[in-house]
């Protein structure tokens, strides 16, 4: 069962400064405790969430070649990723198999022409690759933005829970390269291999994760400080926030970055069942310095890591979990 706890953060959108001030505690509370918490009162509607879920049900059930038709690049991670490219557990040096998933990623669509974009960080900028699906395009740029917009707001409230002020993490995350990511767990006929997973064990690589949870009832689990994995039970209406590792370094692990992993079915009926799950990664600027925050440190707690840009970090951890990559095409530029 899960001990994720359950937090309505509308009081801190819309509410007094006694609300706010306790979102902020029970958010702080959270992620110091697991790194997990569900949200409610997050304002996206049910009906956005829905309308991406059938598109990406329909882009899914394509034939194999016309996914592939717009598959991802050796310098870009946006559009479709097959079975057998990616394998999260080896961004923690972990050597498993191939997880049992496939991948669909998109990334800001309203990208300026400045040297930033596209020059610096132009690989976390390239033109996203689309289905053919007519109403697809618009749905997902809407899905992006509203994900970006409550990426914002969960900012805002962490730099409220840091004592910090509100607009803290603002210059950060300003030019930001995250990325709204759908994972789909095909049906399995046969058993996993050994030490296989539907996602293998990781850790989040940026700031922050929005996940909306997929309709099956088990295969996501976050695991314990006794070492232990617990599954994640998502209450109806309620978004899943983890922190990831620039979080925790931000915060000297104050906050913690939770191992977590989605499991194969269980043999029986239950195998013959897909599930999917979006998750939008808000990663902080590609050039954004990463050092301890002055309200997380002091002489009792100096800084555990060196400072680190949000782009080499995420580079060096999706370079070792993308197997294949250097077998890919350029992009055409």
């Amino acid at each position: 069962m899960s001990r994720i706890p359950l937090v309505d953060i509308a009081p801190f959108l819309h509410g007094t400064p006694a609300g706010r001030a306790d979102v902020a505690r029970q958010v702080d509370a959270a992620c110091r405790d697991s790194g997990f918490l569900m949200v409610t009162g997050h304002g996206i509607a049910p009906s956005l969430l829905a309308d991406y879920e059938r598109h990406l049900s329909d882009f899914f059930a394509l034939p194999i070649d016309d996914k592939r038709r717009i598959g991802v690049t050796r310098d870009s991670n946006r559009g479709y990723r097959g079975r057998d490219a990616t394998a999260l557990a080896h961004s923690r040096g972990d050597d498993t198999p191939p997880d049992l998933m496939e991948r669909f990623t998109i990334g800001r669509c309203d990208i300026p022409a400045d040297d930033y974009h596209r020059q610096r960080a132009h690989n976390h900028f390239q033109p996203n690759r689309w289905p053919s699906d007519d109403g697809f395009v618009a749905v997902a740029t809407q899905y992006y933005a509203a994900m970006e917009h409550l990426a914002g707001d969960l900012l805002r409230i962490f730099a409220t829970a840091l004592a910090l002020p509100e607009d803290f993490f603002v210059p950060f995350c300003d030019r930001h390269i995250s990325h709204l990511v759908a994972n789909h767990y095909p049906a399995q006929s046969e058993a996993a291999a050994a030490g296989q997973f539907r996602a293998g064990a990781h850790t989040d690589f940026g700031a922050l994760t929005l996940l909306n949870p997929a309709r099956s009832p088990r295969g996501l689990q976050v695991q314990g400080t006794d070492g232990g994995w617990d599954d994640v039970v998502p209450v109806p209406g309620s978004l899943i926030v983890n922190i990831g590792d620039l979080m925790a370094r931000w915060t000297n692990d104050r906050w913690v970055s939770t191992m977590h992993r989605v499991v194969p079915p269980d043999p029986g009926p239950g195998a013959a069942a897909d599930r999917m799950s979006i998750a939008f990664f808000m990663q902080p600027n590609d050039d954004a310095a990463i050092a301890c925050l002055p309200t997380c440190t002091d002489a009792e707690h100096p800084p555990r890591y060196a400072p680190v840009t949000s782009g080499e970090h995420y580079q060096m951890k999706s370079n070792r979990s993308w197997i294949g990559k250097k077998d890919l095409p350029v992009a055409a530029h």
